[in-house]
């Protein structure tokens, strides 16, 4: 159907065009009410179940973080628990240790002290008082010689005799006060051995004290944990956050690792098992092989740190008695010792690999090939084979990080997951409140499509409007009157 067909005069475009617009305008008119519950129907349908999905992803992330929250709550008081446990053992441990010698010790500061306590009594003695003959010659002094010989030759024998018993009661004084300070002197060693032994006590004491406080520093977390407080909330979250980092970046460090040792063991391997046999079109079997190997390495790893009890991912293990736990420790240690043998077996198996390619490529072409090296070129082969014997080793300590990265992914998926949903409910929402007033939009154009006929009935309202106002104004005039 062709435009001119529209067109009630054909030879007059511009009031054919006028005729259609005053038609549809009229119809369009006549359609308004229906058209704006249609519009309204319309918006409701589309927004109402979109806020609908809002609410209910905004209902199902609050449910999602009280899940979140309890099994966060629920590792924070296992794992603080754990701590606390291993603080009492310790803190156990050091009471014994120390606390238990502490009735020798007591004893020995006792003896020390008595000793000491006698010794400086020792000191205190005083010696002892001169000899009664003193009041003697104090008499014999006051006789009066009057120049007699006899007289002068006693008192000169007994001035002789004083003289003599005056030095050796010094003598002996200064003995005495000798031998008091050499008994003051040897208080140094018991001194010191009194010092030393307090010291002991006080770094013993002082140690039990840094323990308690650690175990009240846990208590207290654990009383936060169990209470179930915001912060304790957000502690553990950003606690999971960075173990979850720290283990994917160690992970990915076992993982480069993991990398080194297929290549070691990866071309020796197409000779075991075939280098031209493809599991797929761009699958070796021997690097499946390789990685199997390397597989089995660090499931063995992951046993030997379940049996000792280093990890917790298998509690079967953990709760083994004690007879076959320690077989099972020996036999993935053994297991893990032949491995890694073999994998030294095949790293010295891809240098001679190597070195016969060379010695290949050499006698075919035209240089003649230099002398061989001696123990100097032995040592690649060397570092090859003591790196294919330690990595299996390194790559057995992978259950530590993974287990930690298994515990943290919980969390942390979950707290990504209930954003993610959160977002997801707010876009929902804004959807369903952005078609509910596009639905409001299309009204206001749609009447501004058919503003004059809008018009022309406001205009016809108002006549009537007043038309009934001036007749109620005559009727009342002619009541009053």
């Amino acid at each position: 159907m062709s435009f001119q067909s529209w067109l009630l005069w054909p030879d007059n475009v511009p009031l054919s065009m006028l005729a259609l617009v005053v038609v549809g305008m009229a119809f369009m008119y006549a359609a308004r009410r229906p058209m704006h519950d249609l519009f309204r129907a319309l918006g409701h349908m589309v927004g109402a179940p979109l806020r609908m999905a809002g609410r209910w992803l905004a209902a199902a992330a609050a449910e999602m973080n009280q899940r979140n929250k309890a099994v966060l709550l629920a590792h924070g008081r296992q794992e603080v628990g754990q701590r606390v446990e291993r603080e009492f053992e310790r803190l156990g441990a050091i009471v014994t240790r120390d606390l238990q010698g502490y009735p020798t010790l007591q004893r020995k500061l006792l003896d020390e002290i008595t000793r000491i306590e006698e010794d400086y009594k020792k000191c205190g003695e005083v010696p002892p008082p001169p000899p009664d003959w003193t009041d003697a010659v104090a008499a014999v002094a006051n006789v009066k010689s009057a120049g007699n010989e006899l007289v002068l030759r006693v008192l000169e024998e007994i001035k002789r005799s004083v003289t003599g018993i005056h030095d050796k009661a010094i003598g002996e004084y200064r003995k005495a006060y000798e031998t008091r300070h050499r008994i003051l002197g040897s208080f140094m060693p018991f001194w010191r051995s009194v010092d030393k032994n307090l010291a002991q006590v006080e770094k013993n004491l002082a140690s039990l004290q840094s323990s308690v406080t650690t175990v009240d520093a846990h208590m207290a977390k654990y009383e936060q944990i169990n209470a179930g407080t915001d912060k304790a909330q957000h502690a553990l979250t950003v606690s999971a956050f960075t173990q979850f980092a720290i283990a994917l970046l160690v992970m990915a460090v076992a993982a480069g690792g993991a990398f080194i040792n297929f290549k070691l063991i990866a071309l020796p391997m197409s000779e075991m098992v075939g280098a031209g046999d493809y599991i797929t079109s761009a699958l070796r079997t021997s690097e499946v092989a390789a990685l199997v190997i390397i597989f089995v390495e660090a499931s063995m790893g992951l046993f030997l740190l379940e049996a000792m009890r280093v990890t917790h991912l298998f509690p079967r293990i953990a709760s083994l008695n004690e007879v076959l736990r320690r077989r099972m420790l020996w036999i993935a240690f053994a297991l893990l010792v032949t491995l890694a043998g073999v994998e030294a077996a095949l790293a010295l198996m891809r240098d001679m690999l190597i070195a016969d390619k060379q010695a290949l490529l050499q006698s075919l072409s035209t240089v003649q090939a230099g002398p061989t090296e001696g123990w100097v070129g032995r040592i690649p082969t060397a570092g090859q084979m003591l790196l294919g014997f330690i990595l299996p080793f390194a790559l057995a300590f992978i259950a530590i990080p993974l287990e930690s990265l298994i515990h943290s992914a919980r969390t942390v998926g979950g707290v990504l997951l209930t954003v993610l949903v959160r977002a997801l409910a707010l876009v929902l929402r804004v959807a369903g409140q952005a078609v509910r007033q596009a639905s409001r939009v299309l009204i206001r154009l749609y009447d501004v499509a058919i503003v004059l006929p809008l018009l022309a009935e406001r205009l016809v309202r108002g006549a009537r409007r007043s038309g009934r106002i001036g007749e109620l104004d005559v009727d009342a005039e002619r009541t009053h009157a």
